[in-house]
């Protein structure tokens, strides 16, 4: 048995753990970085990198099918599922490799290996020990289950639905959340009939109604069929597919059923408990600063409550490197974090909604506008719809930004920095959005609800 000592311990090695690792070495720390599977965890290898290549794929199977909308006469002959295995693993090869002598050119520590807490100071991997003056616990998540539903044969979950070598004829998909969506968008675009079933009253239920409700109307032109507001009951399955029942007596066959009902924390027999790290439902509870119960351990990422995202991982990595370094950074509430779903059609959001924003403000204090991007030349040549909505406190700040359409991720950079910095429309107004751009239509949303519109009534 070995024991080496560190100035930082990170237990943990995705998003939250690897930035937490990177950042205090380059503030001069020592740091010793454990990972049981491979560094970028579930975002690099089974998440974020990989469903995002798979939706691009889809994304060229629904242009080759549209060319000739454009002038471009192409056939398209079908999806090749070895061949987009063979693009997406390359491109997560690429990345961890690069994120692989990124870590090894900061100087830290990798140890592969099964860590263990034993105390606020020491985690154990097989018969070594690993000391550091702080610990932080980066641990993720697994795909959650419902009670009484077990996963195995034609009952799968997002990481074994990334791995399928054939696309299935009908896949049924139970849960409508970020997940659920991006697959059900794939699998659509490549050919598969799709049933979503939502037990709550709208797809993408976290954002404004607005929102999830032209999100529906997308999806139901796409033919994506889904059950909204009734529960999953049960399902049985044999050789050739599934039989899912909800409570309502409602049934739905298919080939494969897809489990998207969120991620759980991945915090059991971990010995957070026994060394005195308080758990709620599993999830690590720390104040805002992301200390825990236990003087000089910190936790990060989907462990702590609230979103899910493998960027509030990673910027929470390095807020407790700096909050460590005695830096005192700045406290980013979940609210302001910004949010993506990267189906057709994108959704993109940061902020409150309409209906938080009442909620926080009062009725008679709160204004919305929808810019609809018919009317942005760049939406049209690309041939997208959706809107742009900004919500703000009358006669103050813009706190909230949400959009529907094709590619308006992209956008969402100069939405988190107006609602973060209490910008208010008036003070974005003057500023200049290059023509023709999708920017465009942020611009033409702050003059609106600047009070005046150019484009717009």
């Amino acid at each position: 048995m070995s024991e080496q000592n560190f100035d930082l311990v990170v237990l943990g090695g995705g998003s939250g753990g690897y930035a937490a690792a990177l950042r205090a070495s380059q503030l001069g720390s020592t740091v010793a970085l454990i990972e049981k599977n491979k560094v970028g965890g579930t975002c690099l290898h089974v998440g974020c990198i990989p469903t995002k290549a798979l939706l691009h794929s889809a994304e060229v199977a629904d242009v080759t099918r549209e060319s000739a909308r454009y002038g471009v006469n192409s056939t398209f002959n079908g999806v090749d599922i070895s061949a987009v295995t063979a693009y997406r693993e390359e491109i997560v090869a690429s990345k961890y490799k690069g994120l692989q002598g990124l870590i090894k050119a900061r100087g830290i520590t990798t140890i592969a290996g099964e860590g263990r807490l034993v105390s606020p100071t020491t985690v154990q991997v097989g018969e070594d020990t690993y000391v550091g003056k702080n610990v932080v616990l980066a641990t993720g998540s697994y795909s959650r289950s419902l009670p009484g539903l077990d996963i195995g044969g034609r009952v799968i979950t997002s990481e074994q639905a990334l791995e399928l070598d054939f696309i299935p004829k009908k896949v049924i998909v139970l849960g409508g959340g970020v997940i659920g969506v991006e697959f059900s968008s794939v699998w659509k675009s490549w050919g598969a009939d799709v049933q979503i079933i939502e037990a709550l009253p709208h797809l993408v239920p976290n954002e404004d109604e607005a929102i999830s409700k032209q999100f529906e109307r997308a999806f139901r032109k796409r033919g994506i069929e889904f059950s909204l507001g009734v529960r999953f009951q049960s399902v049985s399955q044999n050789e050739q597919g599934v039989v899912v029942t909800l409570e309502d007596g409602q049934t739905f066959a298919g080939e494969l059923l897809l489990v998207a009902v969120g991620r759980g924390p991945m915090t059991a027999n971990i010995g957070y408990e026994e060394v005195g790290v308080t758990l709620d439902r599993g999830f690590v509870i720390t104040n805002e600063r992301l200390a825990t119960s236990v003087p000089g351990v910190f936790a990060v990422g989907d462990i702590v409550p609230g979103l899910q995202l493998a960027h509030r991982g990673f910027q929470q990595g390095i807020f407790v490197a700096e909050e460590i370094a005695g830096l005192n950074p700045i406290v980013i509430d979940d609210t302001n974090i910004p949010k993506v779903t990267y189906s057709d059609p994108e959704v993109a959001s940061v902020g409150l909604s309409h209906a938080k924003a009442t909620e926080k403000y009062g009725a008679d204090k709160v204004t919305s506008y929808d810019y609809n991007l018919a009317g942005n030349g760049k939406s049209h040549i690309i041939g997208t719809s959706g809107i742009v909505k900004i919500v703000r406190v009358n006669d103050g700040p813009v706190v909230g930004v949400h959009m529907i359409g094709a590619r308006v991720g992209e956008l969402i950079g100069e939405a988190q920095l107006a609602v973060n910095w209490e910008a208010y429309p008036e003070d974005i107004a003057p500023l200049i959005h290059a023509h023709p751009t999708q920017n465009e239509a942020l611009g033409e949303a702050f003059l609106a609800i600047a009070g005046k519109p150019l484009h717009s009534a």
